[in-house]
């Protein structure tokens, strides 16, 4: 396994083809200050241009907490302008984990609160135990989830149901989440790590030409009617079907061999 810094407050496990984003600033509950923000950018920049990447997860170093959100401290300090120059960079550190190419899963115990839980809502699966409390309760201090919590909480749960959800403010518990779809799988408590990393272990024995494509289908499809859809669906088949790894993996499976995937 190899390690990563990226300022302060991000750390990159290597573990194989699988890696590990690690919220690191736990003095604040993984709080995301202007400095974090950039550095989980930063991290998510060098993770979509690695190739030997076939899964990310993204954990936390604390017992108790996913990410509480922003930074409220630091954003008490802020003049109007101050706020205004920030707003890129916190956009990017929440698409930065949104637009990885490859299958994210956020591996979640304890708070994932306003901008930690959209920071969770932007990967691809949740994998949460059971000390897991998330909500997205911006209303209560006055502004909105900025962090593609409007946008990602209806694809996830319906219209109805997200603005239940925001607009009271509410924290849910593990179990209930699990029962309105906020999370996709509970684990024991104190497995949220280790469960979704194997989870990750098992993707990444699959081609990793394949699952961007399936990523890039399963996102760029969702929301357009079935006509659209299939045409996205049918370019991305395009962009794998004359690729190495079909070939490879065409082959192992009529050599009844494991894939040896070239990754082009």
């Amino acid at each position: 396994m190899s390690e990563e810094r990226f300022g302060e407050f991000v750390l990159v496990r290597r573990h194989g083809h699988v890696a590990e984003l690690v919220l690191d600033r736990p003095k604040a509950m993984n709080a995301v200050s202007t400095d974090m923000a950039r550095s989980i950018a930063a991290a998510c920049a060098g993770l979509a241009g690695d190739r030997d990447v076939r899964a990310v997860v993204l954990t936390s170093s604390h017992e108790r907490a996913f990410c509480v959100g922003a930074d409220l401290k630091e954003r008490n300090s802020f003049s109007d302008a101050d706020l205004v120059r920030q707003r890129p960079v916190a956009r990017g550190a929440y698409t930065g984990v949104l637009e990885l190419p490859m299958p994210t899963i956020a591996a979640v115990h304890g708070f994932a609160l306003g901008g930690g839980f959209e920071l969770a809502l932007s990967c691809d699966l949740i994998v949460a135990d059971g000390t897991a409390v998330v909500g997205l309760p911006e209303v209560s201090v006055g502004v909105i989830p900025g962090g593609g919590g409007t946008q990602l909480l209806p694809r996830r749960v319906g219209a109805a149901r997200a603005a239940e959800l925001i607009f009271s403010a509410r924290r849910v518990a593990a179990v209930e989440a699990r029962d309105l779809g906020l999370v996709d799988q509970l684990v024991d408590e104190g497995r949220d790590r280790e469960e979704a990393l194997a989870l990750a272990g098992r993707i990444a024995g699959h081609s990793p030409v394949g699952l961007r494509a399936a990523k890039r289908a399963l996102r760029l499809g969702h929301g357009l009617d079935l006509r659209a859809g299939l045409e996205v669906e049918d370019a991305a088949w395009r962009s794998v079907a004359f690729s190495g790894d079909r070939a490879e993996g065409v082959a192992a499976f009529n050599e009844k061999r494991t894939p040896q995937w070239p990754g082009e």
